[in-house]
């Protein structure tokens, strides 16, 4: 039995799994075009604060990559998962790129990287934001990789309505030498992208974003919508123009989206894949046999993992993401970037730690116990 502190101050007692679930997941996903955004392994005897710019051990970065592409998932690298403009700078968000996408090409992994404005460090104009946005798109496609279209901060605050964002889009379609992600990340991750598309209300932003896809359907692959709202996605994905695909970043209805319906199905583009890798991936093999309840019969035991990582104030989700890769022995530490390991209470942890647990994520139970066990000690629960 190992202590685990409650939300209500209280200590329970839980009981460990004594083996890791049993997974077949070999081979290619074919019915399903499948991302994990991921997480950066920060390196531990840095001496910085967190002010500093991000020290990264890059060995157990990528390694993490390879883990991710070992069971077929591609890779959506420098996203919000690897703390871009909560840690990780754009120096750092550069490196990154292009040592994953050279380790990408070394082992034929699929690889999409963001593109953003967040080496603007102060207020900026819209010539500037189009620059910095046009930097990060050379930077991307010199690698090989394909591109995805952040949303940026500096252009919610430089932007004075919907015109602004259709014209600067427009811009970065037209130049853009292949099609790319278009990405709409809400304000329950990021609040400075509140009013994004030019409008609080959130219809008048779709028809704006629909509008820019519209004009340049060949280069957009497709969108990534990370507003945790099933419905507005469903009605989203079923208005695009064919060939134009959806993926779905909803970390609250993910089985439902992919899954589809009769009109369609969502691809994926998820940070709660980073941890859900080996599962997403059985669950989408089940998925490209025809077989739908045995998909959801896989993945909707996550989702209580899933809301508990992301829930409010949802940007913080990265905590919990690291901890499990570190209780998995992706890492050998549980450290953060911008010394966001401090992000989430104790009891936030522990729940993580119990959910994962009862779900068979950690490849060795037992170390994933140990490693529990010494942080709790470290918080002073006496085991």
């Amino acid at each position: 039995m190992i202590r685990l502190p409650g939300p209500d101050g209280g200590v329970r007692e839980y009981e460990p799994r004594a083996e890791p679930l049993a997974l077949t997941t070999t081979g290619a996903l074919t019915s399903r075009t499948v991302f994990s955004a991921a997480h950066v392994v920060a390196d531990p005897y840095a001496d910085t604060t967190p002010d500093s710019p991000a020290a990264v051990d890059w060995d157990a970065t990528l390694a993490f990559r390879r883990h991710l592409w070992s069971h077929g998932l591609g890779v959506a690298e420098a996203m919000d998962t690897a703390q871009r403009g909560m840690g990780l700078d754009w120096a750092g968000a550069a490196e990154l790129i292009r040592r994953s996408a050279a380790e990408a090409r070394s082992v034929g992994g699929l690889i999409a990287c963001g593109v953003g404005t967040d080496q603007l460090t102060g207020p900026a104009d819209l010539p500037a934001v189009r620059k910095a946005y046009e930097e990060q798109l050379a930077l991307v496609e010199d690698t090989g990789s394909q591109a995805i279209l952040m949303a940026s901060r500096a252009l919610a605050a430089a932007a004075s309505g919907p015109e602004d964002y259709l014209d600067l889009y427009g811009h970065l379609l037209r130049q853009a030498s292949e099609p790319v992600v278009l990405h709409w990340l809400g304000p329950m991750f990021d609040p400075a992208l509140d009013g994004y598309w030019g409008s609080a209300d959130l219809d008048t932003a779709t028809e704006t974003f629909l509008e820019v896809i519209a004009a340049h359907p060949d280069k957009v692959d497709g969108i990534k919508v990370s507003l945790l709202d099933a419905r507005r996605e469903v009605e989203l994905r079923r208005r695009l123009p064919e060939g134009v695909r959806c993926y779905t970043g909803d970390d609250f209805h993910y089985p439902e989206l992919i899954a589809g319906d009769e009109q369609g199905f969502s691809h994926a583009l998820l940070g709660i894949f980073d941890p859900l890798a080996p599962l997403a991936a059985e669950a989408v093999r089940t998925l490209d046999t025809g077989d739908v309840a045995g998909f959801r019969a896989i993945l909707d035991p996550t989702v209580a993992l899933s809301r508990h990582l992301f829930q409010t104030p949802t940007r913080f989700y990265k905590t919990g993401v690291v901890l499990l890769a570190w209780l998995a022995g992706h890492q050998d530490h549980f450290t953060m970037v911008g010394g966001l390991h401090s992000a989430r209470s104790l009891p936030h942890l522990a729940k993580a730690y119990e959910l994962a647990d009862g779900l068979g994520l950690f490849p060795d139970p037992a170390l994933a116990e140990a490693r529990m066990r010494s942080l709790l000690t470290v918080y002073g629960v006496p085991q």
